[in-house]
């Protein structure tokens, strides 16, 4: 096997997570919505924004796919919602085993690549998160213009990275976006699941996955 030169690796639900935007937008509104409408109304803006996401490849562009998402939560709960109080409801957190995973990483003198379906917002929340300077290089989907599982986006990353697809290796949470995309794009792809049903448990195992 080619030695590892590089390692993928996505965002939501490996490197970041969600923290959960109906109890911030409960706070946000002060309102006694009844929990399973604000349930649902979050999860329809959830839905539209990933499924536009890669439309947002500038400010610009960025600006008017939020506006439409205030506009759809807006909707569904029956009462205006701005996009300042949709963002402020909206907050990441990065695992706890992100950034000690990365810097292991970067000590091996291995590449690292965020690739994720995004907006292009990716690097500045990668940044705001203290994950960007461990990285080499953060690769949404708007940027690459293609989603996951494209083989495209991964022939982005492997370009950023200056790789051949048999000396990267791509982690991620879905077997259908990450793993399957890969593997069509010639990369080995690993699921990891922290739950302990995928092939990762942890990114601090991704070591025990390179090849040398």
């Amino acid at each position: 096997m080619t030695p590892t030169r590089a390692v993928f690796l996505d965002a939501l639900g490996t490197l970041v997570e969600l923290e959960p935007p109906a109890v911030h937008l409960r706070r946000v509104l002060n309102d006694e919505l009844p929990e399973e409408r604000l349930d649902a109304a979050v999860r329809a803006e959830m839905n539209f924004y990933r499924d536009h996401s890669h439309q947002a490849r500038d400010p610009a562009s960025l600006a008017v796919l939020r506006e439409r998402s205030a506009a759809v939560l807006s909707e569904q709960l029956g009462r205006p919602v701005d996009v300042e109080t949709l963002m402020r409801a909206i907050r990441f957190r990065a695992f706890p085993d992100a950034a000690p995973a990365l810097s292991a990483l970067r000590a091996r003198g291995l590449k690292l690549v965020c690739v994720s379906n995004w907006d292009c917002a990716l690097p500045q929340v990668l940044e705001g998160l203290g994950l960007g300077p461990r990285l080499d290089a953060a690769l949404s989907s708007a940027a690459a213009g293609a989603r996951k599982p494209d083989p495209a986006i991964f022939a982005a990353a492997l370009e950023l990275a200056g790789c051949d697809p048999g000396e990267a290796l791509h982690v991620g949470d879905s077997r259908e976006e990450d793993v399957a995309g890969a593997r069509a794009a010639g990369i080995r792809g690993l699921l990891i699941d922290r739950g302990g049903g995928g092939d990762l448990a942890s990114l601090s195992e991704i070591e025990d996955h390179l090849a040398r």
